[in-house]
């Protein structure tokens, strides 16, 4: 069997729909969202916490996983 691949997910709080993110795009969603602070923990902060299945919003962008 294989294992299914988690796919990282963003959208802004004001879409409905979800889109498939690349890690380097989600770092510069962080960098725009937080400009003063450090991006790449912000981002390991973030993927740790949607790991556990949960939607994390940062300003006005939502980060989730999806396993399909």
């Amino acid at each position: 069997m294989s294992e299914k691949k988690k796919t990282f997910l963003t959208r802004f709080v004001n879409e409905k729909r979800w889109v498939a993110t690349s890690r380097k795009d989600a770092l510069r969603l962080v960098q725009e969202e937080m400009p003063h602070t450090d991006a790449e923990a912000t981002l390991r902060y973030i993927e740790g916490e949607i790991a556990k299945g949960k939607t994390v919003t940062l300003g006005e962008c939502k980060f989730k996983l999806d396993s399909k």
